[in-house]
This record gives C-alpha cells, structure tokens and sequence, in this order.
C-alpha cells in the first residue's frame, strides 16, 4: 500500500536534533519497550488487518502481557482513544506530512496515531509522547519509519487540539455536517444522520457526537431473584439513575464482583435494560403467559426478560438465527425455551404470545462508544439492507402476538430509516395495530422525546441511544 515505511520528512521540514545526539559515541540508545503502547498498538493492528473486535480483544491482550491497574487503564485508553479519533487525527496528520495518510504503511500510520492521540487528548507531556511512540515505531516498524514519525509528531505537538480544528477542519457555517464530522470524528454521513436524528440542531449534534467519544461507564444489572441492586453496591458499584435493577461500576473488572463472576449479575446498558422494562409494563387484558424475544442474542434483554418471567410465573421464548448466539443466551437465562430459528421465518404459531420483543439488527450507531471502531466500518449501502430486514422483523413480530397482545420493536440505533420510518412504514399496510405511547412507560426516564416513540441518548442519559416503539395487536 502506498509509499515504503522509510524515512520522510514532514511538511519538507527537518526534524529538530535538540543539540548532541544521545547515547556514548553518538550511538543511538535502544527504544524502551513499553508494554502498555504495545498492547494499544497490536489492538490497532489487530482491528486493521483482521477486522477484530476491540471490546472482545482487548481483555484477552491484558490478560496475556499480565497488564492490570494503571497499565491496563493506559493502553485501554491510548487503543481506544485513538481509534474513536483517528478521523480528526488523520486529518492533522495529513496537515503535518508529505503525503496523505492513505499513503503512510498502516502499521507506521497506526503509531502515528497512537502519539498524535497523546499529544492532543491526554496528559503526556509532550518529549515524553514523541520519544516513546518513536522507540514504539524503531521497534514494531524500523530505524528510518521511526524518524519520519518524528518530523510529523514534532510538527503536531507545535499546536493543541483546539489550535488543530481550524485548521483541518471545514468552516462550520460552509459545511456544517464536514466540519462535525472532522471535529467529532465521525464519517460524514453519520454525522448527517446523527444531525437528522436530533432534529437538525447542529449544537445538539455536537453534543451527541462529542458523547460518542467519551468512556462509557460500566453498567450492570442484577437479574430479578439472582442478584440485587443492594448486593452489588456492597461489592463496590453505585446504584443506577433509572434503572431499578442497575448499578455503575465506576471502575475494576465487572467479573471482580461474585454475582458477576457467578452468573448473577451481568454487564447490560441501562438503556437496554429500560426497554425490556417497559415491554412489561403495558397492560394486557386476558392471558399474560407466554413473552418471545425475538432476536435474542447475545442474551442481555432475554436475561432480564426471563428473571422477571420466573418471578410472576410467565414463560418466556427466546431465540436467535445464529447458533453460537442462542448458546450465549441460554448460559443467560434460566427457565427460558432457548432456539435457534429465524425471526422472518417463524418456528412457531402465529397469534400465541402476549409480549413479544423484537430487538432487530441494525448499524448499531447508538453504541459507538462502546465499540469504537465501528464508525469506521460501517457503511451508508448497509441502512437500505438492514431496514428492509427490520421491517420483515416487526411484521413478523406483530404476526407473532395475540389479538390485545404488546410488541417492543428496539434498535441499538437512533437513525430515522432504521427507527420510526421503519415503524412508520409496517403500521401503515396493517388495520390492526395501534402505536402506544412509549415515553409513558418509562415517566423515570426525561428527554426521551414527545412519543410515541421513546428515543435514548448518550449526551442526555448516559446511555446507548436505543430506540423503543410500543405497539398493540388489536
């Protein structure tokens, strides 16, 4: 790809020698290795050349190196950071080099972006950012890739983050959607959509586009009769703003905490587990015994949907297209049916279930934060596919509940062709369904619009932007 990983130099210039060249005899002194920018830079690799998942990776290269505390928190952040920033550090980079960054090796331009994220969004000091993402470049790269990421990072460290944006980025009054895309780092047509969603107001854009790139917090959800809330605040977490069967974790390894590590307790959205919530309650007149979640894996809704079916004698079916995802939701539930069966084609009888839940595939752009290499991977050819899968979903859903019986239609996505137009579009060719008012369910919950539909936001409520509709089968 492109140009050699040698030795270049930086917008023409030298880089600067700071006097004597060090080490006896003018001899170069070996680079450090730092475990914690190696791990951070092979996650990088790892994400460019094997589509891997950071979330799922990074544990197990902590793991593997020995790196706990402080360490671990450095290259988890360092990773991390700079995969949610490499849109705007791509551009300051381009701004600092002879060539584009399409052009620079990509594991030479991968801790190229490791410095430039230390540089501009965390508290290394300057000398120190350079020098070691440099012994980083001598040892993972060569000798002479080491010296062209000199000349660009010492010519990125001449300015901060805020000195940067003018320069790289759009002029927000020319192109407001260019310059929230370069300034939040997100792919321009997210950052459209993720405008559209918010109703067209730039300034609440920008706030949801600058939630996209803060560390989530870690949320967990004691599962109703096998864990609670009160159990999990003694072992150390912070009972959850809405929630009532949440807590923060506001730092440590969730499988520290014994429900966790015993299957009790679990990792889940405060979001996700809001939704479920609601689906339960809405009012049914007549029989309320048998729930199906639809699209189950990996098994976080199904798992608080059947604690809560045991505790009032409900039946709850869970089920998943793929194989390896109905496993993981049956190591999450307890009581429920768990199988394997595709949603659009149904394994089962239509008009039979009282709640049906339908958490449907989709761009997942309500969880960015959470998987920060995503946005990049993502593409605007996928929301046509996915919606049109979406729809097949919810009419499917709706086909699956009884007469008077309650369907959740959720996306982890808050862009309008996979949210209300989908719903839009489904209840308009059908005489027997009516939308409820989905705000009205959640009343702990603010801001989650003027309904019908219930829409999450990571800037209001420290959650994914999850979407809810509610709807009866009449």
């Amino acid at each position: 790809m492109g140009a050699s990983s040698g030795g270049g130099r930086a917008g023409g210039g030298r880089p600067a020698t700071g006097g004597k060249r060090p080490g006896a005899g003018g001899r170069r002194p070996k680079p450090v290795r730092d475990e914690a920018r190696n791990v951070a830079y092979d996650l990088m690799r790892a994400v460019d050349e094997r589509d891997a998942y950071a979330n799922l990776l990074m544990p197990t290269l902590l793991r593997e190196r020995g790196l706990t505390g402080r360490d671990a928190a450095l290259a988890t952040e360092l990773a991390y950071g700079t995969l949610r920033g490499l849109g705007t550090y791509d551009e300051i980079i381009a701004a600092c080099s002879d060539r584009p960054p399409e052009e620079i090796d990509p594991p030479l331009l991968d801790a190229i972006r490791i410095g430039v994220h230390q540089l501009l969004k965390m508290r290394v000091p300057p000398h120190a950012a350079v020098s070691a993402t440099v012994d980083l470049v001598r040892l993972r790269v060569g000798t002479g890739a080491s010296k062209f990421a000199n000349a660009i990072l010492r010519k990125v460290a001449t300015r901060d983050f805020d000195q940067w944006l003018p320069i790289v980025a759009p002029d927000v009054e020319e192109d407001p959607v260019g310059h929230l895309a370069v300034a939040y780092s997100h792919p321009r047509w997210i950052a459209s959509a993720l405008r559209d969603a918010v109703g067209g107001d730039l300034g609440e854009a920008a706030d949801l586009l600058a939630a996209d790139n803060e560390r989530p917090a870690v949320t967990l959800v004691a599962w109703p009769g096998r864990s609670t809330v009160g159990e999990l605040v003694e072992s150390g977490a912070v009972a959850a703003r809405y929630s009532p069967y949440a807590a923060y974790m506001p730092e440590g390894d969730p499988a520290s905490i014994e429900a966790v590590a015993q299957g009790r307790a679990a990792v889940q959205d405060e979001a996700s587990q809001l939704v479920a919530l609601a689906l339960t309650r809405v009012p049914v007149e007549g029989s309320d015994d048998l729930w199906l979640d639809m699209c189950a894996g990996p098994g976080g809704k199904a798992g608080l949907l059947d604690a809560l079916a045991v505790q009032n004698d409900r039946h709850l079916l869970a089920a998943d297209q793929r194989f390896h995802r109905a496993r993981l939701v049956w190591r999450a539930t307890r009581r429920a049916g768990v199988i394997t069966a595709d949603g659009t084609e149904p394994a089962w009888r239509p008009g039979v279930f009282d709640r049906v839940l339908v958490d449907a595939p989709c761009t997942g752009l309500g969880a960015l934060r959470r998987r920060p290499e995503a946005r990049w991977r993502r593409s605007p050819d996928s929301v046509p596919e996915l919606g049109a899968l979406q729809r097949r979903l919810l009419g499917s859903a709706l086909d699956a509940a009884r007469p008077g019986g309650v369907v959740a239609y959720v996306t982890c996505s808050p862009h309008l062709a996979e949210t209300r137009v989908v719903v839009d579009d489904v209840v308009k060719h059908r005489s027997d369904v009516e939308v409820l008012d989905a705000p009205a369910y959640l009343r702990e919950v603010d801001r989650l619009g003027e309904g019908p539909y219930a829409q999450f936001w990571p800037h209001h409520h420290g959650t994914d932007a999850m979407f809810l509709s509610l709807l009866r089968r009449t």
